[in-house]
């Protein structure tokens, strides 16, 4: 059986001094050891640097590297969101960090996992996985905290839905895409209870993974943290009765994004709203 064809997002903003060894080392890893067709979409989220340039050279070197850039920024998850819009490219569709925290083969390891599922997501917080650099505590604390208030929102039994490594069906995600709606970095929050209310199985396997110097989280950990939780909280209201209480809000709920500097979660349509 031929191997599906992998579409595989990366999303980037001002990583002009990381990003051309991340494209180098997948471009070439998939090139050397996946069977299948394969292609890797940089999605360019506001950058004010030359990430641009680099990216564009490394397409030029690798056909199997493209991107779309988006001048404004639109947050990790507002880029996710475009990028997903490319799904019918491609039999799976997956997405990763443009830091390299996670390595080619780990994306492969998720694919083999997703022959007999509708999505496979990489866990730090499992037995079996392999960290060569952690986070700092206080990164553990905050992370372990949100997953906490994620758990008790949503109850999806995820040890670690913000790991920057999935692969997802393509049928999956053309059913849940109307659905994704938080750009900044609950994003997979809102992925993967889309999915799991779309009634389609998430496995989660223990991952190979380092914790990169420079991160933007951590530069701004409790500006990103706030914005996490509050995003999150607003998922869980568009999935409860008390939905059309939140329009009255939308101007300060606008304020309070704008104030964080942080992307504000797009518009829900009537016919894109899930069910309660």
């Amino acid at each position: 059986m031929p191997e599906p064809s992998l579409l595989l997002l990366i999303p980037a903003y001002n990583e002009e001094a990381r990003i051309e060894p991340v494209l180098r080392g997948y471009a070439e890893y998939f090139r050397d050891r996946y069977q299948g067709k394969y292609q890797i979409v940089v999605i360019m989220n506001g950058c004010r640097d030359n990430t641009m340039a680099v990216v564009e050279r490394m397409s030029q070197e690798f056909h199997s590297i493209s991107y779309r850039n988006f001048p404004a920024p639109i947050g990790k998850g507002g880029a996710l969101i475009e990028g997903l819009k490319l799904a019918p490219l491609a039999d799976v569709i997956g997405y990763v960090d443009a830091d390299g925290a996670t390595p080619p083969s780990a994306v492969l390891q998720l694919l083999q996992h997703l022959k007999s599922g509708d999505c496979v997501i990489g866990s730090r917080w499992l037995p079996g996985a392999i960290l060569h650099k952690s986070q700092t505590r206080l990164r553990r604390i905050t992370s372990r905290t949100f997953h906490t208030i994620v758990e008790a929102l949503f109850w999806m039994g995820i040890k670690d839905t913000q790991c920057p490594c999935k692969v997802i069906r393509r049928d999956v995600v053309e059913k849940i895409h109307p659905t994704l709606r938080l750009a900044d970095l609950s994003f997979d929050v809102n992925l993967l209870v889309s999915i799991k209310r779309a009634g389609y199985q998430i496995e989660e396997v223990p991952i190979e993974w380092t914790d990169m110097i420079g991160s933007k989280v951590t530069s701004s950990l409790f500006r990103s943290s706030f914005t996490m939780f509050l995003s999150v909280v607003r998922l869980r209201l568009v999935y409860s009765p008390f939905y059309k209480w939140l329009k009255p809000l939308r101007p300060l709920e606008a304020l309070i994004y704008k104030k964080l500097r942080a992307p504000q979660p797009l518009e829900v349509r009537n016919g894109d709203r899930p069910k309660s």
